[in-house]
């Protein structure tokens, strides 16, 4: 039972609970906003898009990635959230079901730009036309 118990152990696949958490968080940022349940006047009636809350392994630090609507004044709203994060955080623990709430951290979401560039180099005529020449290519070898 050795080998097959050791494939098997928990120590060797990852744990599931960080991301049921962080997928819960996620929930219960995006609804804070929402409802505008912060203090903070920066943050009344923003909508911020809350995309992916990434949990530590230790459920200690969370990391929210975000991006206000429009990708406006991200910076600013970046230094809000940081500041609010205490507040944030306990608005969070009354909602979940766990001894200890993660820490909250707030990072800027660039999938949404990473995204937007790699559209924009498809559609350009120079990559149109080097697909075109190599889907040629493919049907002349078969």
């Amino acid at each position: 039972m050795g080998k097959l118990h050791d494939l098997f152990s928990s120590k060797k696949t990852p744990n599931q609970r960080p991301l049921r958490v962080g997928e819960e968080m996620r929930h219960i940022l995006a609804d804070i906003f929402i409802r505008s349940e912060c203090r903070s006047p920066d943050l009344f009636d923003v909508t911020i898009t809350i995309s992916e809350v990434r949990v530590a392994p230790d459920m200690k630090n969370a990391t929210a990635f975000f991006m206000p609507l429009a990708g406006q004044d991200k910076e600013k709203f970046l230094k809000i959230l940081k500041a609010s994060s205490p507040e944030i955080r306990h608005l969070v623990s009354k909602r979940m079901k766990l001894r200890h709430t993660p820490k909250i951290h707030f990072a800027l979401d660039e999938s949404f730009e990473v995204a937007q560039k790699i559209d924009t180099l498809l559609k350009s005529p120079e990559v149109a036309r080097d697909l075109k020449s190599e889907a040629g290519n493919q049907k002349s070898e078969d």
